[in-house]
């Protein structure tokens, strides 16, 4: 086994995150489906920006979410993502490196796109609705893949908004190929429902024969399995994946693994504020634990505590630190390699 250097790498689109509050009116006059990713131009996406109002910015994007939650938590992240060389796309790499994740990723060539924005837009439930301009971002390719990198990361985690171009779906198997040499394990989240409706078949192959951990929300697994009836997504999922952890808002959320099914309860807050980031938190506190070899319902449990914090307040990075916080709920990570 290689020296470890990192608990998670992350594989995703380096996106700024523009958040913003807005009514359900507002979402009906732009004609959004409510809750969900919409991938748009630089002409809507500007439109969108404009007509909002005051916004925040900060780097973002799903699986660097997730590992700058790592980070929060006392883990070892790394990054491979895309962006430019362009004001945004320093506001990127100085946030994330800030975290101490390492992100060596070169910058697009003079010319190409700009840096991966998304106006994300928070009505007063706390539901999300994103407006992606992909960007730079979708330039990712397998001569971004690292393989000394994959072979030091306990897991390599993959965010399924990336699986659009055909280069990148390359990058992930490579990533997958080099994790698998070196005795590690591959994750990948379904990231949405129309993700799921785009790459039906192809997240199905990759999880069958590529992929360790899923993550999912009940939306997708039921998509996944084109089916209404959560249990038998759960059953086919456990068939076809070694481990999955399936969120379920309120209702918490499933670890399944074979005939094992744990059930984790939503850590209680006193209000949900902003959805944005919920999965990509419950991720890091999944994989935190996973990597760090706790046992599947204190990995549940890390998931649960990092998702409600995430939904406390604006935007989807940890507002206070992780790692203290699951201290102070007495819980005790080991640190040593999950086989």
């Amino acid at each position: 086994m290689p020296d470890t250097r990192y608990d998670v790498l992350g594989i995703g689109n380096a996106i700024v995150d523009i958040i913003a509050r807005c009514d359900d009116a507002f979402i009906k006059v732009h004609g959004l489906d409510k809750g969900h990713m919409h991938l748009v131009e630089a002409e809507r996406s500007a439109m969108i920006y404009r007509d909002v109002g005051p916004a925040v910015e900060t780097s973002g994007g799903s699986a660097a979410n997730t590992v700058a939650g790592v980070g929060s938590l006392g883990g070892r992240g790394a990054y491979f993502g895309k962006v430019a060389d362009d004001t945004f796309g320093k506001i990127f790499r100085h946030d994330i490196t800030s975290l101490g994740i390492d992100f060596g990723s070169r910058p697009v060539a003079p010319g190409e796109p700009p840096t991966a924005t998304s106006v994300i837009l928070v009505t007063p439930d706390g539901e999300r609705t994103m407006n992606t301009n992909l960007g730079a971002c979708v330039l990712l390719d397998e001569a971004d893949i690292d393989p000394t990198k994959v072979a030091a990361a306990r897991i390599t985690y993959m965010e399924g908004y990336l699986f659009d171009r055909p280069a990148a779906k390359r990058a992930f198997r490579l990533a997958a190929k080099h994790a698998h040499a070196a005795g590690r394990q591959v994750s990948l989240t379904l990231s949405d429902g129309f993700c799921v409706d785009r790459h039906r078949a192809e997240f199905l192959d990759m999880i069958k024969g590529s992929v360790d951990i899923v993550f999912a929300n009940t939306a997708e697994i039921n998509s996944l399995y084109q089916t209404t009836d959560f249990g038998e997504a759960c059953r086919r999922m456990a068939a076809d994946a070694p481990l999955a952890a399936v969120t379920r808002g309120a209702a918490g959320s499933l670890i399944i693994r074979g005939e094992e099914r744990i059930e984790i309860a939503a850590e209680p807050i006193e209000r949900v504020v902003d959805a944005t980031g919920a999965g990509d938190l419950y991720a890091a506190g999944f994989l935190f634990g996973h990597a760090r070899g706790a046992p599947l319902a204190i990995s549940g449990r890390l998931a649960s505590i990092a998702a409600a914090e995430a939904i406390s307040h604006i935007g989807p990075r940890p507002a206070q630190n992780l790692a203290g916080l699951i201290a102070s709920r007495g819980i005790r990570v080991p640190d040593r390699l999950n086989p």
